[in-house]
């Protein structure tokens, strides 16, 4: 072949779309199968917003709660039921195409690997993992499988965040320097570990539901069903549930990569729950949407944000309960949480977005229904499964959000102190925080 034909196949094929795989031929109109793992609570939402789309046919069920799994299967009886996601993969790895991890945190990876491993493509709730070790794992198998992946943060699919990343790429308020994000909710525990144990419920199989975890008393009210986001072997506290959501559009918008510098202000460490109130201060290198640095502030606890000059709002009003503030060369945007549109503030007053410029974006109409908009993101990654688009929180990127978050929560155990990150090495400069960067694996 000469040089000009071979140049010329090569320009063509930049012009194509390569789709990560998937089991399914793009060609046929096959459904995509799907299995879940976790079915109750936020497992439920996403059983009921991934089966809604035409294309998914849902044949396999896993909870380690009879009760969860029971609701469920009235919703789909085709499907089959499991307690145990290592005998789904056993018995039925030929028989679907990807898999939905609704967990607890601590077996989000534990379980997404294992259906990588059977070259499944995954779905996974945020955050994607409760190790900085496992996030980069998992990134690195589905890349080299070439899979479909997705991390579930619904409101990266949302018009009002596309917007404000979109305005925020446009120099709307110039080069940012600093952001400032905060939710006021508590995913901490201030007290102690509790003692003794309780009888274990008919319908929990514990063993399962510890999972690689260590080995734990029973407790009623304290693990299973809602309080295992505060507690350090099992979620990432506030900061790794809701400090995912907000932190994704700046994260995004501003084309972030990992810190290299992180402080928590909160209390000591008890070695059980996290604390219910911190402040957590991230040091970015520059992107082209930043000064020479980025400075991060995160807020989070019943009392926050910690007031400053940058939250002051023009007219009196009350700053949002939950949210982020871009500080600009020319402005501030402010993006509450959620369902509401980004404002822009300019010399201390608001002003109204250009309409000319929004519409450009080609964004159509905000929607105010969670139902509908909700939906995006879960058929975005059906589809990209059919090999008709791609995701857009595929483990490439929210890998390194996940990273990103997961600092925060290590310098927690170490309050008041800046820790120190190569991306690189994928160590701290502070060898004693290295210990928290991956846990052991109990056998179950």
């Amino acid at each position: 072949m000469n040089k000009r034909k071979f140049l010329k196949n090569i320009a063509a094929l930049s012009t194509l779309t390569v789709f990560p795989g998937c089991n399914l031929d793009p060609n046929n109109q096959k459904k995509l199968r799907t299995a879940h793992i976790g079915v109750g609570n936020m497992g439920a939402e996403d059983l009921k917003a991934i089966s809604s789309h035409e294309m998914v046919d849902v044949v396999a069920l896993c909870d380690i709660d009879s009760e969860n799994l029971n609701t469920a299967s009235k919703l789909h009886p085709k499907a089959k039921k499991f307690k145990d996601y290592r005998e789904l993969f056993k018995k039925m790895s030929n028989s679907i195409d990807a898999v939905i991890i609704s967990t607890p945190d601590h077996t989000h990876a534990p379980a997404s690997m294992m259906a990588m491993n059977h070259n499944k493509s995954v779905y996974c709730q945020k955050p994607l993992t409760h190790h900085v070790t496992e996030s980069r794992a998992m990134n690195h198998l589905a890349t080299e499988k070439n899979l479909v992946s997705q991390m579930g943060i619904q409101v990266h699919s949302f018009y009002d965040y596309k917007l404000a990343t979109l305005l925020i790429q446009s120099d709307i308020i110039g080069k940012v320097s600093t952001v400032r994000a905060w939710s006021n909710k508590n995913w901490g525990y201030d007290g102690p570990e509790p003692e003794g144990s309780d009888p274990i419920p008919e319908h929990l199989d514990w063993n399962l539901w510890l999972g690689t975890s260590k080995k734990r008393n029973y407790k009623k009210d304290i693990y299973h069903p809602g309080n295992w986001r505060k507690l350090l072997d099992y979620g990432c506290a506030t900061l790794g549930d809701m400090g995912v959501h907000i932190f994704d559009t700046p994260y995004n918008a501003l084309d972030l990569d990992i810190p290299f510098t992180i402080t928590n202000n909160c209390r000591p460490p008890t070695g059980f729950g996290y604390p219910e109130a911190n402040t957590v201060t991230y040091e970015f290198p520059q992107t082209q949407y930043t000064t020479e640095t980025l400075k991060w502030v995160w807020y989070d606890g019943t009392n926050s944000p910690k007031m400053h000059n940058d939250l002051e709002l023009p007219e009196g009003d009350l700053l949002p309960d939950q949210g982020a503030m871009f500080m600009g060369e020319k402005g501030k945007l402010l993006l509450p949480h959620f369902m509401e549109l980004p404002r822009l503030i300019v010399d201390g007053a608001y002003k109204k977005l250009d309409q000319d410029l929004v519409d450009s974006f080609q964004l159509g109409d905000p929607i105010r229904n969670y139902d509908k908009e909700g939906k995006k993101h879960y058929y975005q990654f059906v589809d990209a499964c059919l090999g008709k688009t791609t995701t857009s929180t595929p483990f490439s990127y929210s890998a390194k959000l996940t990273e990103t978050i997961l600092l925060g929560v290590i310098a927690g155990r170490f309050p008041n102190e800046t820790l120190h990150w190569d991306s690189q090495k994928a160590k701290f400069s502070e060898l004693k925080a290295n210990i928290y960067l991956e846990g052991s694996y109990r056998t179950f």
